[in-house]
Parts: C-alpha cells; structure tokens; sequence
C-alpha cells in the first residue's frame, strides 16, 4: 500500500502541536515577545553584571528567555519532523533557527561577563540563590575555555551555519531521497526509509528481505559523496572549535558537556567490541540454524527468531501493554501515560516525509511529545515503552528541576528509555504461558532492547570513535574512507559468523546521532545501568522504585555517576557493564535451550 500523505493520515494518530500554539499568529506573537526579551534584557544587564546581586538577577533574566524560545524551537522542530517535504514547514524551521541564533549572539555577553567575575563572586551567587547552582558550577567548568567576549558572540551569531551540516543530511535524507520500488518474483513492492527500517529489515521472506536490502542501499550509494562531504564539514567545525577552545583533543571538547572523562567511554566501546561480541555471533548462528540459511548476511540479522509469533497489535492494544507492563511504576507514572494517549502528546501516523525512527522531545513547561511510525508489529510495543520513558523521565525532571537543571547529560539520558524495556519484558516474561512464547519475549530483548542498544549503536560508536582519531590527527574523511571504516568495524565484531554484505558499509549514512556529539555509544552506557537498577527493582520492589523515580525527577542536577549511585549503581568500575554483558550471554543461553526443547 502506497505511503500517505500528512493530510491524509488520521487525525487521532497524530501529536496535537496547539497544546505549543493554537494558532500561527499566536507563534508570530511568541516570535515577537521573545525578541523584545532579549533586547531589554541586553539594554539593562550588558555591561552591569558586577557583583552577586547582579549575577542572580541576569542568571534569572537568562531562564525566564530560554522558557520563551523553548515552545517556538520545538514547534518548528516537529513541525518539520512530521513532513519535511512540507515547503512552509522548511522555511519556519529555518526562520527559527536564524531566530536563535540572532538572539543567542545578543545574549552571548551574559556569560561571557560573568565569567570575567572573580570566582568568589559566582561561588557567594551560587550561595545565595542555590536554584542556580547547578548552572554556576557548569559555567565554573567551562572558564578556562572562554572566548573572549567578542568571539563569543561572533561564534553564537554562526548558530544556523554550524546547524547547516545537520540540516543538510535531513533534507537529503528524507526529501531528496525517493527509493524506487523493488521487484521480487515478478511482484513490486513500495520502498522507503520508514518501510526499509520498520518492516523490510524484518521481513521473513527471504528473497524479499534481500531484495529491498540491495535496493535500499543502492539508492544510497547515489547520495553517498554528498553525504559524506556534508558530514566532514559537521566534524571539522566541532575539531575546528575544540582547537580555538583549547581543549586537548576534541574528545575531550564532546565529553566536558557528558560530564564524564574518556576512560567512561572508552571502556563502553572496548568491552562490549571483545566481550559481547561472542555472545553475539551465537545469537546469529541460531538465527541462521532457525531459518535454514546456508549464509548469514548482514541483511538478515534483524529478522525474528520466530515470526509466526509476531503479533499483530493496534494502538489501543499498545497502549494496555505498556501500562501493565510499566504499572510497576506507581499510580503517578500511570496517570502520566494515560495523558499521552488520551491527550495526543504521541505521533503514529505514517506518512511521506515524516522522520524515521523514533524520538521524544521534552520542552520545557510544556509536555513532552513522541514520535513514532507505527507498523503494528509487536516489537513497537518496546520501542513505544522506549520513548516514554525518555516521557517520563523529562515529565518529573521538568516538574522538579528548572530549566537550568532539568536535562540530565547525555551518558545518562537512555537509561530511563532502556529501563521501561526491561520492565516490559520482565512482565511479558512474567505472563508467559508456554516455552515458545517466553522464547518470543527473550528474543525481542535480544533482538531490539539490546541488539539496537548495545550493538548497533555501540558499533555506531566504535565507528564514530575511529573518524574522530582521523580528525583529531588533522586529517578529514570522504565517502570510501567512512565506508573503509564502518565496513572494518562491522567485520571485527561479527567476524566470519556473519558476511558483511555489499552495502551494509553505507550503514553510517543511516544514522542522525553523527550530528549530535559523542551520542551513540551512550545507549549502551543507559542501557548498563538499566539492566543493574531494574535487576535491583525486581529484586527488592518498592525501595529500588522510589530510588529509580528519584533519581528521574534529579534531572541533571547530578553528574552521571552521581545519578547511577542513586539507583544503586557504581559506574566508576567495569562491574555494571560485565554483569550487563553477562546477562545478555545468559540470554542467549536460555534461547539456545528453548529452541532445542522447542524442537527447532
């Protein structure tokens, strides 16, 4: 069946962006509002800030300007996200993104000046209005990286230029790229990137499966060199500001922001690269002994161990597995999902140019909204379960936290999201009536909780960390080199288990995390503390919970390692993330003698 449209698709499936703005003139209005903001704000504080008083009052002037540009940015933002071919929508999001830059250039002097404080005097502000501590202590960090006050503001005033990398991949990912359909046995079937990755990737049918692999990604080789030079151009600028900023090497510049040094991340991408990998390729092994493949491709990883039991499920059937599964939570957390259904906080609908995958933005004073296209496939339940729990998460921290400290650091940010994954397999797990259905459950925490999280991504990450070596090094990288590289991480994880097929190593062309810093590695630093808190939650009940739903509504009051010590995890050692890895071998395990007791 043909993608639909936007104005096509249900109403009812759709987030209601009018809880942001009713009206368009309502957004002018807003556009306007913040703009006299900020030129007041600019007249009365720039040059004024000497003493504490003064810093408290900025400090306060600078919240109340971030909760006005907060619901015109994300508007805009998922305005765009659900139909990037929508010609009005491109050009709002440009419009605010030159808005935002404009204003962050003239606001710029606030912390440059206060930076120019003596630090006693940040440290009596940080004293007498503790609400703003968090925010003293960051730009504290920051100081010896300062700019001058006038680079600053010339650097702010680039914000829509050094955005342009990553819009640039958007557009040409989602509105000049037009898949062709492929034939398979004489019979066409419809291709594109929502259909690719939400259900050819899974298809049974082998030939079929196959063959919208190689029409997928032969499409892609077209837009590879373009690709490739608009990603170089994101990275040189980061490494081009890491140098100006004087940071050591422009890991360190990606890191300061996650509040963690690089033996952290380090260790995540090393261990996982040696240790789970073993794990892995015997997963795959059974995948193919499963399906009677003579070889296992890269083409064929995703595919379910047993499709006959996937099923079928609508939203409404969703949305009682989520909440069942999550009731574990408490009666607030319920009522929070409840209002994502019943007040359309969530976007279903599939259609041409809406963003592929799935993600949850969380403005501030406002709730959150979570995009997904749904395909009706069981495995959605998880992933929905996923984006709430980034719902949820920002839902508390928002309450609880200002501005400054509601949004916890990166390395932190997909424990919550890998949390709800666990839990919804535990309950599943827990109403499992028989071997082949408990076989299901603990297949999909292989197959999507951790082969998305800890694999994919984490290859993601592996590949990320050898283009940041070349660029640190002063060199830059073309489409063949990020193939060469993609191709040789690819290969030392699977091995000879798994035939790297030919296009697999355009995979980096799939994802948007390249544009968002040191990010994909990151899911497998949440999802190891996921596994350690919700082991410790169905281990002890009630306490572990109020600890979990604790540390949620922190936010990013605390550094990620203080936020896992409040859920009971020391991520200061490699214990979390060998126990991680162990308990997904366990998980094979079970599946190997499940399916040896199923007779398969």
């Amino acid at each position: 069946m043909a993608t639909l449209k936007r104005s096509e698709v249900k109403l009812a499936e759709t987030w209601n962006l009018e809880d942001l703005f009713k009206t368009e003139q309502q957004f002018e209005d807003a556009i306007a509002d913040v703009k006299t903001y900020a030129a007041t704000t600019e007249a009365k504080y720039k040059g004024q800030i000497t003493n504490d008083e003064k810093a408290i009052e900025v400090i306060a002037a600078y919240e109340t300007y971030l909760e006005k540009i907060m619901p015109i940015t994300t508007f805009a933002f998922l305005s765009q996200n659900v139909d990037q071919t929508n010609s009005d929508s491109q050009l709002r999001s440009a419009k605010v993104s030159q808005l935002s830059a404009s204003l962050n250039s003239k606001l710029s002097f606030i912390q440059s000046e206060l930076l120019q404080l003596d630090e006693d005097i940040l440290r009596g502000a940080s004293s007498l209005a503790p609400q703003y501590a968090h925010f003293i202590d960051k730009l504290l960090r920051q100081k010896e990286y300062q700019l001058h006050p006038q680079a600053e503001k010339a650097l702010a005033s680039f914000g829509t230029t050094f955005g342009a990398a990553f819009e640039l991949y958007y557009i040409t990912k989602l509105v000049d790229l037009q898949f062709p359909d492929f034939e398979v046995n004489g019979k066409s079937y419809p291709l594109s990137y929502n259909l690719f990755e939400g259900d050819w990737e899974f298809e049974n049918d082998t030939a079929i499966r196959r063959a919208a692999f190689h029409a997928f990604h032969q499409k892609l080789q077209d837009y590879q060199h373009t690709t490739a030079k608009t990603y170089d151009t994101h990275i040189q600028r980061e490494k081009s500001e890491a140098d100006l900023r004087g940071y050591h090497s422009v890991f360190d510049f990606l890191l300061q922001s996650q509040e963690v040094d690089r033996t952290l991340y380090d260790r995540q991408i090393d261990l996982i690269m040696t240790e789970l990998a073993p794990h892995m390729r015997r997963y795959a092994k059974l995948l193919q002994k499963v399906h009677g493949l003579e070889q296992m491709t890269f083409a064929d990883l995703k595919i379910s161990l047993d499709p006959a039991y996937e099923p079928q499920v609508s939203i409404d059937e969703a949305r009682k597995y989520v909440k069942d599964g999550l009731s574990i939570l408490g009666a607030d957390y319920a009522e929070m999902l409840d209002r994502s259904f019943d007040e359309r906080w969530i976007d279903f609908a599939q259609n041409i140019g809406k963003s592929n995958g799935a993600f949850c933005s969380s403005p501030y004073g406002y709730h959150p909204y979570v995009l997904i296209s749904w395909t009706s496939r069981m495995k959605q339940v998880f992933v929905l379960a996923h984006e709430l729990g980034h719902a949820g998460h920002f839902h508390l921290a928002n309450t609880h936290q200002n501005i400054f400290s509601a949004r916890p650091s990166m390395y932190f940010i997909e424990a919550p999201s890998t949390m709800n994954e666990m839990l919804m397999a535990h309950h599943l797990l827990q109403n499992a009536s028989d071997a082949r259905f408990k076989r299901w459950v603990i297949a999909k925490m292989v197959s999507r909780t951790y082969y998305h999280n800890f694999v994919t991504h984490l290859l993601e990450g592996a590949y990320q960390r050898k283009v940041y070596e070349i660029i640190d090094a002063g060199g830059s990288v073309n489409a063949p080199k990020l193939n060469e590289l993609k191709r040789s991480v690819l290969e030392e994880f699977w091995g000879d288990t798994v035939e790297i097929t030919e296009g697999a190593e355009l995979t980096w062309m799939r994802q948007l995390h390249y544009y968002k810093g040191l990010y994909p590695y990151t899911y497998s630093a949440g999802l190891t503390i996921a596994t350690e808190a919700s082991q410790r939650i169905l281990a002890e009940g009630e306490t572990a919970v109020a600890d979990w739903l604790d540390m949620l509504k922190a936010g990013g009051s605390k550094t990620p390692v203080e936020l896992a010590k409040m859920a009971g995890v020391d991520i200061t050692t490699e214990k979390p993330l060998r126990n991680t890895i162990a308990y997904i071998g366990s998980l094979i395990d079970e599946l190997e003698k499940l399916t040896e007791e199923l007779g398969e």
